[in-house]
């Protein structure tokens, strides 16, 4: 018999849990439509934060939870909610928390999936957040448009674990590889979740767009993704690449003060540092393409920036990934090309830089983002033209654009 996860000892997360969480509120996911929202809204399973619980909180309606939690239902059915996704894109795995909820979490739970483009959602009216309430007639008519019982099973119905602090996590693999836009979550019979995180990478359709604007290619929006980093302390770089502007300090890639520091510290002639050490974070493009402008945000950091930076590029199989990740990126150093030689950074300031390889030729599928000797910045933008490529010996120069070789996996 397989052993259980004990009180105070904590499974160790899967690995998709490292990637963007498809349906939070910071990205712009939304609920949609909620069957029930008697003791507390749907809206709650889309907070960024983990779950809170106040032991002495309680509302008109009963007592205060921080999740969606449903009446104890006693007509024919079950509840269930309709999230609309705030990037569209492939899910690698979802986390059904039921954090607190012990006596009255959720029994069981499945999960539905559609895909929508985006001219061609049906319009569903803007929710009002409240509890005390049911879904009115008017709100089951309107959501009925997307006729989300036809839609793909993803999690088969699937008992949950009540919220005790070892086992209030349930997670969930998905194997599908195909773009999704909405989730229909169903509660059966009825019940409470603290947070449902939908896990995966991002989806741009790269036909569609002016093709002679710039685009973010590392951006999580559009399926770039950190693939490796040195140290992330205090916030993961993947915050580095979000969506729209960081809010604070704490939506940013920040690293612990490193111990290697001179007691004094002195700078070269060029004004830079004498620091041994630095820490790194590398990111998988979202599409192969040509850097031509580098934007780098230290918005909120202002006792805490990096000194200076650089980065650089280059091209990898995925093969070669994988290969590069089991050896903690210790990549030869002709592999990398710069796209920005070492840059002081000021504080609290949006620096805009050109990139050194504006070429045709200087496609790169990974970037390499190098802050000296340590600190925080709120967002990196790589802005440049996704291009195909072929995949060369080292130092050969290509002389004219390419097409993508077979075995090279783009997130198209």
């Amino acid at each position: 018999m397989a052993d259980s996860p004990r009180e105070g000892k904590v499974a160790r997360p899967p690995d998709f849990t490292q990637l963007i969480d498809l349906a939070s509120e910071f990205v712009g996911g939304k609920i949609l439509f909620a069957t029930d929202d008697f003791f507390a809204p749907a809206e709650n399973l889309l907070k960024r934060d983990n779950p809170s619980f106040k032991e002495h909180e309680y509302t008109e309606f009963g007592k205060w939870m921080d999740g969606w939690q449903t009446r104890r239902k006693r007509i024919p059915g079950h509840d269930w909610c309709v999230v609309q996704l705030g990037i569209q894109g492939v899910i690698r795995g979802f986390d059904v928390d039921t954090s607190y909820f012990t006596g009255d979490h959720a029994p069981r739970v499945s999960i539905q999936a559609a895909n929508f483009e985006e001219d061609k959602q049906p319009e569903i009216p803007q929710r009002e957040v409240r509890t005390g309430a049911a879904a009115t007639p008017e709100e089951f008519e309107a959501i009925s448009e997307l006729k989300s019982d036809d839609w793909s099973c993803l999690v088969p119905m699937t008992e949950l674990t009540p919220g005790n602090p070892a086992s209030s996590h349930n997670y969930f693999p998905v194997t599908s590889q195909q773009r999704w836009s909405h989730i229909r979550l169903n509660i059966f019979p009825d019940g409470g979740i603290a947070r449902l995180r939908v896990y995966g990478t991002g989806q741009k359709d790269w036909t569609a767009g002016d093709p002679k604007e710039p685009l973010d290619l590392v951006t999580v929006a559009y399926g770039g993704a950190c693939v490796g980093f040195s140290n992330a302390h205090f916030g993961h770089p993947n915050n580095l690449i979000g969506v729209g502007t960081a809010k604070s300090m704490a939506d940013g890639w920040e690293t612990a003060r490193r111990l290697d520091r001179p007691p004094i510290l002195e700078n070269d002639e060029n004004g830079i540092l004498l620091v041994p050490g630095c820490e790194w974070a590398v990111f998988r493009l979202a599409h192969p393409g040509v850097i031509t402008q580098i934007e780098i945000d230290t918005k909120y950091f202002k006792g805490n920036s990096p000194e200076s930076c650089k980065v650089d590029g280059c091209i990898l199989t995925t093969q070669e990934e994988e290969d590069m990740v089991r050896q903690k990126w210790d990549l030869p150093g002709h592999k990398w090309k710069p796209l920005l030689p070492v840059t002081k950074l000021k504080p609290d300031e949006m620096h805009v830089l050109d990139s050194l390889t504006p070429e045709l030729q200087d496609v790169i599928t990974h970037a390499k983002f190098t802050i000296t000797p340590d600190g925080g910045v709120s967002r990196l933008r790589l802005k440049g033209f996704p291009s195909s490529i072929c995949l060369l010996r080292p130092r050969e120069k290509p002389m004219m654009r390419f097409s993508v070789k077979a075995g090279f996996r783009a997130n198209l």
